[in-house]
Order: C-alpha cells, then sequence, then structure tokens
C-alpha cells in the first residue's frame, strides 16, 4: 500500500492553487501586521502537531488567517523599512515549478537544464557589470553567503597572486560602512579586518592607498571589500579608485553589490558604478532589486576557476561530478555549499518572459520617484533631507523628534497601515529612513506617509 504522503490529492492541490490564485491576485499587497498582532500566535498553534494529521483545509484557514497575517509583506509598495523585495508575478510563479519538480541544482549530473538556465541568467548580470567572457559563478542563499563565499576564495587564492609577498597572517581591508556580514564572514573565515576609514561614508582609492601605508597591517591586507549600494543609504564607494589600488597592490576585489548593484540596469546611474567590471568577485541579490522571490544571491567571479579550485568538495561519493565534459558546471563547485535548490530559475524565467527593457524601466521608475521623494522633504519646512540620495534610499529627520518619536511614528503607520517604515542611525542620530524597491511605491504614497509628521 502506498504511503498517502505521496498520492496526487486534487482535492489539496486546488486548495493551495485557489490560495496561490487569490495571493498574487493581491493588487496592491496589503501590509498586515507582523509581529505587531495581539493574539498568542503558540496558542493558535496548540494541538496542531498530532499522530493522524490534520484536514488540510483547517490548516489553510490558520495559516490564512493567522500565520500570514502576522507577516509585514515585503512585496507591499508600502513596505519601505529595511530592505524590501518585489518579486515580478512570473518570478512567483515559477518558483512554484521549481518546487513542484523538486529541482536539484547541484551539479551538471543532476540538473544540466536548470543549471544552464542559471547559468544564462547569472551571464546578463556579467553583462551588466562589464565582466569578461569567462565569468560566472552561481546562485547562494543570499549576500552574506555570497560575501563568505567570495572572500574565501579571496584568502585561499593569495598566495597564487603575491607569491613572496604573502603574509603570515592575512587582513582584509573593509570600510566602517561595510555591511554587517562582511565581518561575519571575516570572522568565520578567520581573518582580521583592517578598517579603512570613509570619506562623506564612502571608501575611496585614497584612503585606501593611505590605510595601506600607513597601518602597522597595511602589508597584511590581502584583499579588499567595496560597496555598491550601502544598506543605511545607499551610497556607492570609489569602485575606480579602490581597484586601482588592489591592482597595485595585488588585492583580491571583491564588491557587495547586494543591494544597489541592480542599479546597473540603469543607464541613468550606470557611471557611478565604474570600475565594477574591475572585480574579482561580486554579489548582487536579485530577491532584493531585482525582482525575483527570496532566496536567491548571485555570485560572480572574474575566474570561476579560481573559486573552483577552492570550493570543490572532494569525497568518495562526488568523484562522478567531476568529469572532463567541457561543458560540465556545477554550482557546488563556486560557493561554500553543496546541495542547493535551483533558486536561479525564477529570475531566469522572468527576465525571459519580461525582457531586460522592462527591468531597465522598473529600476529606473524607482530611481525617479526617489528623487522625487527628495524634492519633497527639502520644500516641507518640518523635514530636513540628510543628503540627496545616489540610489533608491531616503535619509531625513523631522524637526525636534528623537527616537522614541520615530519609533511611535513608524508603529502608527503600521496600525493604520499606510506604510512600513524604520529609522535609522546616521552619525550617532536617530533619523527617519524611506527604502523604496518597488516600482508601484508612488510619491503620492509616499507623500501621504511624510503628511502624517506635521
Amino acid at each position: 500500500m502506498r504511503n498517502p504522503m505521496f498520492v496526487y490529492d486534487e482535492k489539496l492541490t486546488d486548495l493551495i492553487f485557489d490560495y496561490c490564485r487569490w495571493r498574487l491576485s493581491l493588487d496592491p499587497v496589503p501590509l498586515d501586521y507582523g509581529g505587531a498582532v495581539n493574539e498568542s500566535l503558540v496558542a493558535s498553534l496548540e494541538g496542531l502537531m498530532t499522530e493522524g494529521g490534520v484536514d488540510p483545509a483547517v490548516v489553510m484557514e490558520l495559516f490564512d488567517k493567522t500565520l500570514a497575517t502576522a507577516v509585514v509583506s515585503c512585496d507591499s509598495p508600502k513596505f519601505l523599512a529595511f530592505i524590501p523585495a518585489a518579486p515580478t508575478k512570473a518570478s512567483l510563479l515559477f518558483d512554484m515549478v521549481v518546487a513542484c519538480s523538486s529541482l536539484h541544482g547541484t551539479s551538471w549530473i543532476e540538473a544540466a537544464g536548470p543549471v544552464a538556465a542559471e547559468n544564462q541568467a547569472l551571464r546578463v548580470l556579467a553583462d551588466m557589470a562589464g565582466l569578461p567572457e569567462g565569468a560566472g559563478g552561481c546562485f547562494v542563499a543570499g549576500g552574506s553567503a555570497g560575501n563568505l563565499s567570495g572572500l574565501m576564495v579571496g584568502r585561499d587564492t593569495a598566495a597564487y597572486r603575491m607569491g613572496d609577498l604573502l603574509p603570515e597572517h592575512p587582513v582584509v581591508a573593509i570600510s566602517e560602512e561595510a555591511h554587517s556580514s562582511v565581518g561575519k564572514a571575516l570572522h568565520v573565515l578567520g581573518v582580521e579586518a583592517l578598517l579603512v576609514p570613509v570619506e562623506d561614508h564612502r571608501l575611496t582609492g585614497h584612503a585606501l592607498r593611505v590605510a595601506l601605508a600607513t597601518h602597522s597591517r597595511g602589508d597584511d591586507v590581502i584583499a579588499v571589500v567595496a560597496t555598491g549600494g550601502t544598506t543605511n543609504a545607499g551610497i556607492i564607494d570609489d569602485l575606480e579608485g579602490v581597484a586601482d589600488v588592489a591592482e597595485e597592490r595585488k588585492l583580491w576585489f571583491h564588491v557587495d553589490g547586494a543591494y544597489g548593484a541592480a542599479a546597473l540596469f540603469a543607464p541613468s546611474v550606470r557611471e557611478r558604478f565604474r570600475g565594477i567590471e574591475r572585480v574579482d568577485s561580486f554579489v548582487v541579490d536579485p530577491h532584493k532589486w531585482l525582482f525575483a522571490p527570496f532566496d536567491c544571491a548571485a555570485l560572480l567571479y572574474r575566474e570561476p576557476r579560481l573559486a573552483k579550485a577552492v570550493h570543490s568538495q572532494d569525497a568518495s561519493y562526488l568523484e562522478v561530478l567531476h568529469t572532463d565534459a567541457p561543458e560540465e558546471w556545477n554550482p557546488s563547485d563556486y560557493a561554500y555549499h553543496l546541495t542547493r535548490r535551483a533558486r536561479g530559475m525564477p529570475l531566469w524565467f522572468s527576465l525571459a518572459v519580461n525582457g531586460t527593457d522592462a527591468y531597465r524601466d522598473a529600476v529606473e521608475t524607482v530611481l525617479e520617484v526617489t528623487q522625487e521623494v527628495a524634492d519633497l522633504i527639502e520644500a516641507t519646512p518640518h523635514l530636513e533631507l540628510i543628503r540627496r540620495p545616489e540610489l533608491s534610499v531616503v535619509l531625513f529627520t523631522r524637526t525636534g523628534w528623537d527616537k522614541a518619536d520615530y519609533e511611535a511614528w513608524s508603529d502608527r503607520l503600521l496600525a493604520e497601515q499606510m506604510g512600513f517604515v524604520m529609522h535609522t542611525t546616521w552619525e550617532g542620530e536617530p533619523v527617519g529612513r524611506l527604502a523604496l524597491l518597488h516600482p508601484d511605491t508612488t510619491l503620492e504614497l509616499i507623500a501621504d506617509i511624510l503628511a502624517t509628521t506635521a
């Protein structure tokens, strides 16, 4: 007798597909309340795990009415905190195909088709960055995993670049504005960080050169990390200047563009990324500003063979994965992972269906609205714009407000379902922060939110 868990159930399928159709049809997606819900989630789940199972309709109703409302929807145009998400309908639908097909994206021998498709999407991103033919990599879970994997290659190939100059105890140069995952990655790798002072919150080639020349550990630096759009303010480092120093000192040049590098699709700001074409590795997260579902980050290398030499895992049961076939490409060889889902496929499908021009237009729309929001803040007497946005993050202050005021404002906006806005800290002081990403986030929506600060 077959186990009923593996038998097709049409009623269950209709139950799930009906919910998915309803969720996909929401326009706009509501915010909902996240952790602000009043009822006890633990109590609502009580008794759900039983020996004999529970009616799927009961479980789905619990999810729909209770669990799903305890989420602040990242794909709502009103989600303006942290870094939002806005997956296309095509990418969401194809993510269901990936799941239903149990696509395994670890190796060529197991999943040549999905791997080839993922590589096609990676090539689009490589072309946007200006990387040469032969560049490649894989999709990982997020920017944190990408930064760790890229820097691991930088560490382990230092001898190849530096020869006799290789230090006994390597150091990686990062800026004060680097994402927190970079410091965590260095901790995992057992590598110290040389913290380079920033100039107006931007890592520059000049500051890096000075730090290497004057710091006691300057000669021990083997790599440098620059940021292509800081999370807090959307600032793009001096990539070209940093690339010059990296070339002079034979340093591994890694760019964390998890959020901001999606703007490579936008001609209006492409020049600000000048120098990214010289990276040894870089990360961009399609699940952020390239409209893919979670979890999807692209990790690309100028010379993938170096990453393969570092990340390939050797074991008797893995020998069959590695052949002499010229077309072979094992994603497991290019990051710190083995088993992985084909997480790049939803992006691939959406790029193919919608075309790259649609992506360009979506990113440009966000950039345009961001500048209009900045203009609005400058024209509002009780608000002050901290700096003109470079990408799609707007920082501002409200005259007379402290941290408690910003928190109360945020709570009120969420309670009234007007928006999800969180404050941040800028030069030691609490400030308001709007992170735009959804092309359907309009100036009118932001104006209504800002009007509540009066």
